[in-house]
């Protein structure tokens, strides 16, 4: 079973380090999926929403 990591990120190109594969996986979480996916727990809201939406708010 192929996994959104894989037909995103993995099958997208090739590396030519294991240095390089593990810089591209941490910014493939770090930046991508934990930041800018949706999550059915923030409301189907990305974390960015969710932060401009509670700053908003507490604001005015």
């Amino acid at each position: 079973m192929l996994t959104r990591l894989h037909v995103e990120l993995l099958d997208q190109q090739t590396w030519r380090t294991r240095v390089e594969l593990a810089n591209a996986i941490f910014e493939y979480l770090e930046i991508f999926h934990n930041r800018q996916r949706r999550h059915s727990r923030l409301g189907m809201l990305t974390p960015v929403e969710l932060e401009t939406r509670h700053k908003t708010l507490t604001v005015a």
